[in-house]
């Protein structure tokens, strides 16, 4: 069963929450309300969020002091943000958002069409990392054993190695055909960007399995996954 992602929506406004939990339920994930920047910190301390939508007037701490509270914390500050307004104050007011670590600045009201396009990209990217981090735990696993297992209680080395061989390359075949999609749609620059990193790392974990197959040496070391 594939777990789904969580989504963080900011405003302080339970009009605006409805609004926005209608355009995503399209997408199937959950949908996790907040209403105020507080509230948004105390949820992102213990649980993991694919991507946040977070409005920018708030009363008390508005959506800039939220977001540089987000940035500043190991746990959440590659969590992309994408932040929402219902005033344009011009090109100094945008900069403002991506300065303080937003991937996207949308102006209300927005095509839900194009919303909904946008942290769908995230959230299948989230969702592409979830299962690399899987595999990578897997292979520190068969490395740590030295190949050794239990018998009747796993598999033998050859046998893990073809279902992590495989289990790979099912990501590799879906990672791929996702930057495909966003070189074909223009993407945002972060969301390419974050693609690519997902590519570098698959790329490292592959040339560890691969050198895990008989007669190719010694135990290599598993990249980083962070």
């Amino acid at each position: 069963m594939v777990q789904k992602a969580k989504i963080l929506l900011v405003d302080d406004r339970p009009e605006n929450l409805l609004a926005l939990e209608a355009i995503l339920s399209a997408l199937d994930q959950t949908l996790v309300r907040a209403s105020s920047g507080e509230e948004a910190l105390k949820a992102l301390l213990t649980d993991d969020f694919a991507v946040i939508l977070l409005d920018v007037q708030m009363p008390g701490m508005d959506g800039f002091e939220t977001a540089a509270h987000i940035k500043r914390r190991e746990r959440t500050r590659d969590i992309p943000i994408i932040f929402l307004t219902a005033i344009n104050h011009g090109p100094h007011h945008t900069f403002r958002g991506y300065a303080a670590g937003a991937v996207d600045y949308i102006s209300k009201p927005f095509d839900p069409w194009v919303l909904r396009a946008k942290v769908s990209v995230f959230v299948e990217l989230y969702m592409k990392n979830c299962q690399l981090r899987e595999q990578a735990a897997l292979l520190r696993l068969q490395l740590e054993g030295g190949g050794k297992a239990d018998a009747g209680d796993a598999k033998e080395p050859a046998g893990l190695l073809a279902e992590l061989s495989a289990r790979l390359a099912a990501v590799e075949e879906q990672a791929e055909a996702l930057s495909k999609q966003l070189d074909d749609e223009s993407a945002d620059a972060a969301a390419v960007a974050t693609a690519a990193h997902l590519e570098r790392k698959l790329t490292g974990l592959r040339r560890a399995l691969d050198a895990l197959e008989p007669g190719t040496g010694s135990s290599p070391s598993v990249p980083s996954q962070n």
